[in-house]
């Protein structure tokens, strides 16, 4: 009789032999393996066309700027004699070739140098450091304000589809961002400031709130961290109440295309697959809703965020305007009327840096809860 060899030792079906080289491994290894890199080269690319969307918008603001003459000619015109007119355009070197003149641009901005205000004769980048922390401080109450508006009511909005409060709720989200920033800041302002005397005007603080504030070693700037600095609740309520106006007319802004994404997708998820098998078992709606519907909403929210920065940024200049919140929107309203386009062009540019990265940023966190975000 013939001795059967004995087998060796049994191995899941499925899984890698360590000897074996990588072409023989199982699909599933493959593609884990490959998801790793596929994340990678998708934020290496995402951050690399940071470069050219810079270098257009940069190209575009200089070129826009000089579309209507030197900036001294634009800033001095019809101020000045004709002779000192022409030796300040020559000490500036704005006599200079477009092109010559774009190059030097160029190489002052890779030094983070971004020129000389002609109003008042600042650093733009001392511009930016001052009032940009303004600029920062009022983005982020409006976010605040649009995800705590937007993301409930279209919840509710898509619990009771078609029925009553979905019909006022769009009408709501429709009206929230077709109104005008600045007109929704004047009702504001003309109903909880003037008639109601609940809230502030304008401002960022009360005078007493600032001298305060200024007072402090090294101020950030950003109001409500400088209030808590100082230990004085009385001055952190007035920060607070200062920001509420601002806050709604820019938050609401965005809230409307919030509330509008998160019933889209809360109406689409209810509709899938998985959970009417989850209703199929007697899972209730409102649990539905919670534990099956809303995380997967919010993941289209997060790649819309980027496009709100740009939203944000644009809605500030007339938020901080008609609040006399002093901002980067606020200095960007007067160096345009004072006509001071060395100033406008840092600003600008320095704001479609932010855009840029938000963008960047948002890209790199969608990546990262939604697998499916890959090139």
């Amino acid at each position: 009789m013939t001795s059967t060899p004995t087998a060796g030792p049994l191995q899941p079906t499925g899984a890698a032999d360590p000897t074996a080289p990588d072409g023989d491994a199982p699909a599933s290894t493959r593609r884990s393996r490959g998801s790793g890199g596929g994340l990678g080269r998708y934020l290496l690319v995402r951050f690399l066309l940071i470069i050219p969307t810079v270098f257009i918008l940069v190209t575009v603001v200089f070129v826009l700027m000089r579309a209507t003459g030197d900036p001294i000619t634009a800033a001095q015109g019809g101020r000045l004699p004709a002779d000192q007119l022409a030796e300040r355009i020559a000490q500036a070197g704005y006599d200079r070739p477009v092109l010559v003149q774009y190059g030097d641009y160029l190489g002052d901005l890779l030094r983070g140098d971004f020129g000389t205000t002609l109003s008042d004769s600042r650093p733009v980048t001392e511009v930016l450091t001052t009032f940009g922390t303004a600029t920062l401080e009022l983005a982020f109450y409006a976010l605040i304000v649009a995800f705590a508006v937007g993301i409930p009511f279209g919840l509710v909005a898509a619990y009771f589809r078609d029925r009553v409060p979905d019909a006022l709720l769009r009408v709501f989200a429709i009206l929230c961002y077709a109104t005008p920033v600045f007109f929704a800041g004047l009702l504001l302002k003309l109903v909880f400031a003037v008639q109601l005397d609940w809230l502030p005007v304008a401002g960022r603080a009360s005078t007493r709130s600032e001298i305060e504030m200024r007072r402090l070693d090294d101020p950030t700037g950003i109001y409500l961290i400088d209030a808590i600095r100082t230990g004085n609740p009385d001055v952190v309520v007035d920060v607070l109440q200062h920001a509420v106006l601002p806050a709604l007319a820019l938050g609401l802004l965005t809230a409307g295309v919030f509330l509008r994404l998160v019933r889209t997708n809360v109406i689409g998820t209810l509709g899938s697959g998985y959970v009417d098998a989850a209703r199929s078992r007697g899972v209730r709606e409102s649990r539905l809703l919670r534990k099956h519907a809303y995380k997967p909403a919010l993941i289209p929210i997060v790649t819309v965020v980027g496009m709100q920065v740009a939203m944000l940024l644009v809605g500030a200049v007339l938020t901080e305007t008609t609040f006399e919140w002093r901002g980067l929107g606020f200095q960007l309203s007067q160096y345009l009327q004072a006509r001071d386009f060395v100033a406008v062009q840092g600003i600008v540019v320095m704001l479609a840096v932010v855009v840029a990265v938000a963008n960047f940023l948002v890209d790199v966190i969608a990546a990262l809860i939604d697998p499916r975000v890959r090139y």
